[in-house]
């Protein structure tokens, strides 16, 4: 007696389809051109998952150069005294302060021993 996978092999195209939409042509119509893009997008998506953090403390480092060097001082210099300081914020909480409340940024920065 033969053995009919009519209904699985359906399933399993139909979910294969549900991750492919939005793909363009064979990607997203053809199963074997659909698994391929999928474990594409799964590679990518995993080492940009990682490459996300990295952006994001770049960005926090440069916003917080930038609101620095109003001020005459630099990133490099600012970091240590900080330390020094026993100021235990991290970048990410000193950049959206630096943008979005000026004033405090700049007690932060007198009180790290840089400010005048």
């Amino acid at each position: 007696m033969r053995v009919k996978r009519g209904i699985h092999r359906h399933r399993r195209v139909k979910a294969l389809h549900k991750l492919t939409k939005g793909y363009k042509g064979m990607r997203r119509s053809t199963v074997k051109k659909a698994k391929e893009a999928v474990i594409k997008a799964g590679q990518n998506a995993y080492r940009d998952r990682k490459l996300k953090k990295r952006d994001f403390r770049s960005l926090w480092t440069i916003r917080l150069n930038g609101a620095l060097r109003s001020m005459g001082l630099n990133y490099s210099r600012f970091i240590p005294a900080l330390a020094k300081a026993k100021i235990t914020l991290d970048r990410k909480s000193l950049s959206e302060i630096a943008i979005h409340h000026p004033e405090i940024f700049k007690q932060i920065v007198k009180e790290s021993g840089l400010g005048n």
